[in-house]
């Protein structure tokens, strides 16, 4: 018995010797970094100590899965070779993870992120190491190593002190008690890793809780941190899936594509500042919008808005996930396969949102979820972005029900009122809603107006209809109405009964919906056909306003005659091309085909403009 109990104590003496590792390195970060930290308050960085533990224990949990594994072996036999396992592994994952924290303090300054895989991009080349780093960087990377491993070899001595004695159990006893200790201890560790059983795992943004992303980079473990990138880098980097094409070849097809008149007099606002209240729509497909096809009674009330506003039924999503629909709609930024920029602050930190070019002119913006914005660090982007306010879920009042992943959609467009009426104008106000979601837990999941494929779906579209209706009715009740624009859009498709397939065009299809009292009376009830992507909206909008389209230069004006229609969108390991002269559909790993409806005497240059686009676009995000 007094075996089995060290061993548990050893256990959970591992975990607390990794986050006391992973705090004494946060302190040194803090005191290299105080300039940059000087303006937080003391209550706000000892927070950091708070928000961390989630990611902490869970790499904690994932540095503590061979030891464990040895731990439980030595239950059964108490060898020389036990014990140099065990403190051979744990000297590496502590050298490991003392290089890449004191990498990233002497980093950070110049990259102004957390260390990432980026590092092996200049570690292939020692030189432009040596000669980028000063001295002191060195010295400093040396002193904060030194410093790191003495605490580890103190704190680790200090904790594993007591020596082991076998148990005078017999060995099938010690077998099955070993057997016991791994298996219950791995589930842990496991749930742990993850965070624990909610429907979606973990990751970075779970310690984050400041504006000030220095803090919230402070929080996030730079072992977890570095690891999610080493994952992304190794998916990110699709090279070998990129057409092959000349570069030269490349950019002077799309400087060709790109080279149109970009001035024009279509203006549709009857006021060059009006409010905008942008409507992120969970998974509305456009291809069961009433008014977009042939499908009956699912979205009366968006139909009675699109007859009233200005309609885009050729919008195509540029991805398959929230994350990447919301920053494709807000920074003008399409999709590459397998690559999610949210998930990487490092580089979407260097593109812009046009929240930024709103507040240039005077705007206040705010962004409203009725689910978890950790989700894809959309939460992150958000607030790396400079929205002034960014609340998710924690701001709903408890006492309200809930589905599984969201308060519903009526409670957000309830919230969201309140939370609009508070707004100085002009304003940028923006709302996510989650009621389309699975596993669709709506209030009024059981009344089953739609029966057939996709059902649950269908029904959750008819009661997020229902509450956008009753939204728009509160809205118009309040003073702010009448001088208001309001964006509708999908983050994303979703299989439908007319099209269940997710590598088709057509599943990207999605409505955008310009509506409000600014809008002109000319552009009332207008559907526009003209194809585009959730990257065109920030130019579009922008436009209007007089602001800077430079700054998008991957997004097009739809309001521009002379555009070319075009949309880039991802599938799952694939790509896909929509233009006015028909659409394809490229899957990487077969290099095939799935779609390809253009004639033969479009198809090379169709295919040519494709490949010019999404090569160029991918050495954008490459030098990001």
């Amino acid at each position: 018995m007094n075996a089995l109990k060290i061993t548990i104590y050893d256990i959970l003496k591992l975990l607390l010797f990794w986050i006391l590792l992973f705090d004494f390195g946060r302190i040194l970060f803090s005191i290299h970094h105080w300039s940059e930290l000087s303006h937080v308050g003391v209550g706000e960085w000892l927070l950091v100590f708070i928000y961390s533990f989630r990611l902490d224990i869970a790499t904690a949990s994932a540095l503590s899965a061979i030891p464990l594994l040895i731990l439980s072996l030595r239950f059964i036999h108490n060898s020389k070779w036990i014990r140099f396992s065990f403190l051979f592994f744990i000297t590496i994952e502590i050298f490991i993870n003392v290089f890449i924290h004191t990498g990233e303090i002497n980093a950070y300054s110049e990259w102004n992120h957390k260390l990432t895989t980026r590092v092996f991009m200049h570690l292939s080349n020692p030189d432009e190491v040596f000669r980028t780093a000063d001295v002191g960087m060195i010295i400093w990377f040396i002193i904060y190593s030194i410093l790191e491993l003495l605490f580890a070899w103190k704190i680790f001595n200090w904790l594993f002190k007591k020596e082991f004695k076998l148990s005078s159990s017999p060995v099938l006893k010690r077998i099955a008690t070993a057997f016991s200790i791994f298996l219950i201890s791995g589930s842990t560790f496991f749930i742990l890793l993850r965070g624990g059983i909610q429907p979606i795992p973990m990751n970075t943004d779970f310690a984050c809780y400041s504006k000030d992303h220095v803090i919230n980079d402070l929080s996030v473990n730079s072992l977890y941190y570095f690891s999610k990138s080493f994952l992304l880098y190794n998916r990110s980097e699709i090279d070998e899936y990129m057409p092959k094409m000349d570069s030269v070849e490349a950019n002077q097809t799309l400087k060709k594509m790109l080279a149109y008149p970009k001035e024009h007099a279509n203006f549709i606002f009857n006021q060059q500042k009006p409010n905008y209240v942008f409507i992120v729509l969970e998974g509305w497909s456009g291809n069961v919008i009433d008014c977009m096809n042939s499908t009956k009674g699912i979205t009366p009330n968006f139909d009675n808005l699109a007859n009233q506003g200005l309609l885009f039924s050729n919008i195509f999503a540029c991805g398959g996930t929230s994350e990447i629909g919301n920053l494709s709609i807000f920074s003008g930024y399409p999709a590459l396969p397998e690559i999610s920029l949210t998930m990487q602050p490092d580089k979407h930190r260097k593109i812009h949102s046009i929240n930024q070019d709103f507040k240039q002119l005077g705007y206040n913006s705010n962004y409203l979820f009725s689910g978890d914005l950790k989700y894809g660090n959309i939460g992150s982007y958000f607030n790396d972005h400079g929205f002034d306010v960014v609340e998710d879920e924690k701001v709903f009042s408890s006492s309200l029900n809930r589905g599984k992943l969201n308060y519903y959609d009526e409670d957000l467009y309830s919230l969201l009122v309140k939370k609009t009426n508070q707004l100085k104008e002009p304003f940028l106000q923006c709302a996510f809603t989650g009621s389309t979601h699975s596993p669709y837990d709506h209030p009024k999941k059981k009344n089953q107006n739609y029966v057939g494929p996709e059902e649950d779906y269908m029904n959750s579209l008819i009661y997020g209809d229902e509450c956008l209706g009753n939204y728009i009715k509160e809205c118009r009740k309040q003073k702010w109405f009448k001088n208001t624009i309001f964006v509708f859009v999908s983050d994303h498709g979703h299989p439908s009964p007319s099209c269940p397939d997710p590598s088709v065009n057509q599943y990207f299809r999605i409505p955008l919906l310009i509506w409000g009292e600014p809008l002109k009376k000319e552009y009332c009830g207008k559907k526009m056909e003209k194809i585009g992507s959730q990257a065109d909206i920030a130019a579009t909008i922008l436009y209007q306003m007089g602001g800077d389209l430079s700054r998008y230069p991957w997004s097009k004006d739809l309001m521009n005659p002379n555009v070319p229609e075009y949309a880039l969108h991802t599938i799952n390991r694939g790509y896909g091309w929509v233009s006015n002269k028909g659409k394809l559909v490229y899957q990487m790993d077969t290099k095939t085909y799935l779609e390809n409806t253009y004639k033969k005497e479009d198809e090379k240059l169709e295919i040519k403009k494709c490949h010019s686009f999404l090569t160029q676009f991918y050495k954008n995000y490459k030098s990001l």
